[in-house]
């Protein structure tokens, strides 16, 4: 009984701050507040650029899994940290580095911009770097786990077979961790859809070109306070039913009931 009732108090600290929202959202104007033109410009680049983020992270995410999974050479431990050392970073943390890489005078900000004039910090693309850089961790590590735990045998069955490794890998390996890619590729998605720190730091907030949803929460606190609570109740109800729909169809969830 002690366990439940702690149990239960632990639960209430995740769940009131939540219905405390849902409390003061003015439902009756929420529609035209989710609908203004700043709301929707706000959540057209969001998805723009989160969708940009997770196909970035797809493309590289999965053969970096893939090595960090199956390759054994020195300094890999390192090599996995580094790739999710964003996971732990404080966004702004993370904001501040990608502007020593990346920002006018970074270490290859200055270059790229020399160069073929490329300017990422303050650009839409700067806000795709961002998005991918704290999003991508969450592929790599869903992949990685899902590649470890497969069995290889049916692997080396094809390869025995004459197959070879890219033809094994595309039609044995791609199918088998389907589930984890899908997973991966979504909370890397939502990841991106929700960053604020790293985009507000590398990218600004500039309407139409870098401010997102989190941004444009955050700008309606102080003008707009039933905006902004309308928006965060919006992004709530997309997380949420992002880590149902993983928990339930892609992860093995067993949904309510018996544990086993």
């Amino acid at each position: 009984m002690i366990a439940v009732l702690m149990a239960g108090i632990a639960v209430a600290f995740f769940a009131l701050p939540f219905f405390g929202l849902l409390w003061r959202v003015p439902w009756s104007e929420a529609w035209s507040l989710l609908t203004e033109p700043e709301s929707l410009e706000a959540l057209r680049l969001s998805v723009y650029c989160s969708l940009w983020a997770t196909a970035l992270a797809v493309v590289f995410g999965t053969p970096l899994a893939w090595v960090l999974a199956r390759y054994g050479f020195p300094g890999r431990r390192i090599v996995r940290a580094l790739c999710l050392l964003s996971l732990v970073l404080p966004p702004v943390v993370g904001g501040v580095a990608l502007f020593a890489a990346f920002g006018r005078r970074g270490l290859l900000g200055d270059p790229l911009f020399d160069w073929f004039g490329v300017r990422l910090p303050f650009s839409t693309a700067g806000v795709v770097l961002a998005q991918t850089f704290v999003g991508m961790p969450f592929f790599v590590l869903t992949v990685e786990a899902a590649l470890r735990g497969l069995d290889r045998r049916t692997e080396d069955a094809a390869r025995t077979l004459g197959a070879s490794p890219w033809y094994a890998f595309r039609r044995v390996t791609l199918p088998a961790i389907k589930p984890a890619l899908f997973a991966g590729a979504v909370l890397a998605w939502a990841r991106a859809f929700g960053e604020f720190g790293a985009t507000i730091t590398f990218a600004g907030n500039f309407p139409g070109r870098t401010r997102t949803l989190p941004l444009a929460v955050y700008l309606a606190l102080e003008s707009n306070p039933g905006q902004a609570l309308v928006l965060s109740v919006f992004m709530i109800a997309i997380s949420f039913a992002v880590i149902v729909g993983l928990r339930d169809r892609w992860l093995g969830g067993s949904g309510d009931g018996d544990p086993t």
